[in-house]
């Protein structure tokens, strides 16, 4: 467990994109697919959520990966809370798993290929992407991240479907998951926010969507 001192950690994924929508791969090579409408309706109805969470509290410090999916999300979610996204801090150590060569592909042609490539029971990759990242490695930088934030005022991270389930197990204190070798919390639907205060997770809003893809 780490010890946000006090303060509150709201972290989500984005809305879904063009790519989420056709189950195409992302990762870190398209950086800059849109999100759908309902990618839009998505990240407002978590803006909106929020607002309520917080009422009058002061708006919490905001953070995104540096893919434009991320950050159109937090646009919407901003302007729903009434704070300056232009403010917001952008690290590439919060962007999703690289799939190496499975980018910008589809699930199903991959898996055409080279046979199934998720796990179902825990909606996560069964093999390593070729030439891309395994969850440890997505775990150290995370872990990287993490060790530089100070926690004195309160956090909104918007990242990605399988950053954001490390970085919840990271600041919950999970083990490494058997077969997996990061600290991976359960799956969310996408639209989902949670708040994380001294490794404890309260559910902000329960999305509704498209399943886990990278």
């Amino acid at each position: 467990m780490i010890s946000t001192e006090g303060k509150r950690l709201f972290i989500a994924r984005h809305g879904e994109t063009v790519f989420n929508r056709i189950a195409r791969m992302q990762g870190q090579a398209e950086l800059h697919t849109p999100l759908t409408w309902d990618g839009c309706v998505q990240a407002r109805v978590m803006g909106r959520a929020l607002a309520n969470y917080l009422g009058d509290d002061t708006r919490p410090q905001l953070w995104s990966s540096s893919a434009g999916r991320a950050l159109q999300t937090l646009a919407l979610i901003a302007e729903e809370i009434d704070a300056d996204w232009h403010r917001t801090s952008r690290d590439d150590r919060l962007l999703e798993i690289d799939v190496g060569t499975w980018s910008s592909r589809t699930y199903a042609d991959i898996a055409a290929e080279i046979g199934p490539i998720v796990d179902l029971e825990h909606k996560l990759f069964s093999v390593r992407p070729q030439g891309g990242e395994w969850y440890d490695d997505v775990a150290a930088r995370l872990t990287e991240w993490i060790g530089e934030q100070r926690f004195e005022q309160d956090m909104l991270v918007i990242c990605h479907g399988m950053t954001a389930r490390v970085l919840r197990g990271l600041m919950l204190g999970h083990p490494p998951l058997k077969g997996f070798d990061a600290p991976i919390a359960g799956s969310l639907a996408q639209g989902s926010m949670v708040m994380i205060r001294d490794g404890v997770e309260e559910l902000v809003i329960d999305g509704e969507g498209a399943g886990e893809r990278a």
